[in-house]
């Protein structure tokens, strides 16, 4: 799995039908800067409105998955998120001149062609992983629906589905990486039983629908009358049915496409989760409802996570700015140099890491025979984390100083030893203002919170 954030280096637009509005639209991926996320917005619409691909803005269910926000509505959004996050594209814009992303042929192939025509572009910034630490279930008796989560450093998805078909029996798909999404899961294409036909058009459903962008699976007898009124229906010269069970002779890409396909709707609607995940996902009998309530569940995770408010940090990670590179950024050099990586930056919040032990010079003279480290020191390690959010905000860095203006509400929670490894976690409280930054800081060690402090700093350019 990627470890930086992406985005795409040009737009690229696609072009076709609804499949259950009915409507034509034309929709554009555009590049997106670092933690944008994905968003849909509504250029048809007055205001030209965002909606947020978020699960808390789940509005419909019908046969698709529909999101809906600041007055805007988006539907059967699952195969185009489905190829984002195949692609592990993080941020990118969607604008849309209908109501509905075009179905192009049933799956995510086409989009996933259009975002390679647009290129991928890395960006300056570790992705924001969840990771799944403990395990996690769903369930649904009355539809035979289970889909867990495990711990896992990676992202895994196995599905099984069981129609209790004679066509379409018990099926299963996985997939191990994520390289594997353009060839085995993308070209998948959204099927439905025959007898859910009428139902779905009586329901004001599939208006977009056609044999050359859903497999219709046969499985009863059909005879000769109901073909010719299900090609009046379809708007088909004729249609006719194998053996196989298949309508109109459509051959499967897979034989498991059906299951496959269950897999790709199961990673579009995951991402509306609004971040990647690590864990191991396994599906019984999945469907969008199921798919979004299991999201929900992930979200509430992710939430109780984030109260605790607690980074993690990877040592085998490469980081955002080694040494070398805050050297280039910071003035300060050893013994005053107090960072050893940044593992996260963008425009809002750094992460710094700083290594303990012994060898620290201020070690000999403070507590001799019981090391602790200064509070100055541990304040000063975190001015200089935030000094690199600072300098981020500013072309040239290396043209700039930044000075320490005022620090607030510093408390320190526990002692720092050596042999401890603080991460430093600095966040503006307000947009950077005539050269004046403000932020909250933590340190953590080993998941606590050691100290935490508000401090204000100043840029100034060095020939001013």
């Amino acid at each position: 799995m990627n470890d930086k954030q992406h985005t795409i280096k040009a737009p690229v637009t696609v072009s076709g039908i609804g499949l259950h509005t009915g409507v034509v639209s034309n929709m554009t991926f555009r590049p997106a800067p670092i933690n944008h996320g994905h968003k849909f917005q509504r250029i048809d619409l007055p205001g030209k409105p965002t909606v947020n691909v978020d699960v808390d803005n789940v509005v419909d269910l019908s046969r698709g998955t529909t999101i809906e926000q600041n007055g805007a509505r988006v539907n059967t959004v699952e195969h185009t998120l489905a190829a984002l996050v195949g692609l592990q594209i993080d941020n990118v814009l969607i604008e849309l001149d209908g109501p509905e992303p075009p179905i192009m042929d049933g799956s995510s192939i086409e989009f996933v062609k259009a975002l390679h025509e647009a290129g991928l572009q890395e960006q300056n910034a570790l992705r924001n992983f969840f990771e799944i630490t403990q395990g996690l279930s769903y369930k649904d008796d009355a539809r035979g629906v289970e889909i867990a989560a495990l711990p896992l450093d990676d992202y895994r998805v196995t599905v099984m589905v069981d129609y209790n078909s004679p066509v379409l029996g018990s099926q299963h798909a996985s997939i191990t990486d994520l390289d594997q999404f353009e060839k085995e899961i993308a070209p998948c294409r959204t099927f439905v039983f025959l007898h859910e036909l009428e139902m779905l058009y009586k329901q004001n459903l599939i208006k977009g629908g056609d044999l050359n962008n859903a497999i219709v699976i046969v499985d009863r007898v059909v005879q000769d009358e109901e073909l010719t009124h299900l090609s009046e229906l379809l708007q088909k010269k004729k249609v006719e049915v194998k053996e196989e069970g298949i309508l109109n002779n459509t051959e499967l890409r897979f034989k498991n496409e059906p299951a496959r396909h269950k897999l790709l709707d199961l990673l579009g609607d995951l991402a509306l989760i609004g971040r990647p995940i690590k864990g191991q996902i396994l599906a019984a009998r999945p469907g969008h409802a199921a798919n979004i309530a299991f999201a929900k569940k992930v979200k509430k995770m992710i939430h109780e996570a984030t109260i605790k408010n607690v980074p993690t940090y990877d040592p085998k990670k490469k980081p955002v700015m080694d040494i070398n590179q805050i050297a280039a950024t910071l003035p300060h050099r050893y013994p005053f140099l107090l960072i050893d990586k940044i593992i996260h930056l963008d425009e809002t919040m750094v992460m710094g890491v700083k290594n303990i032990t012994m060898n620290e010079p201020f070690f000999q003279g403070h507590f001799p025979g019981n090391p602790v480290l200064p509070g100055v020191i541990q304040i000063e390690a975190m001015a200089q984390t935030g000094g690199i959010l600072v300098l981020n905000s500013v072309e040239n860095p290396e043209d700039y100083w930044t000075y320490f203006l005022a620090i607030d509400k510093c408390r320190f929670k526990r002692k720092v030893i050596p042999g401890d490894t603080i991460i430093f976690r600095c966040e503006l409280l307000a947009p950077i203002k005539r050269g004046i930054a403000k932020m909250s800081g933590q340190a953590f060690v080993g998941g606590r919170l050691v100290m935490e402090a508000e401090m204000s700093a100043s840029i100034v350019k060095k020939d001013a």
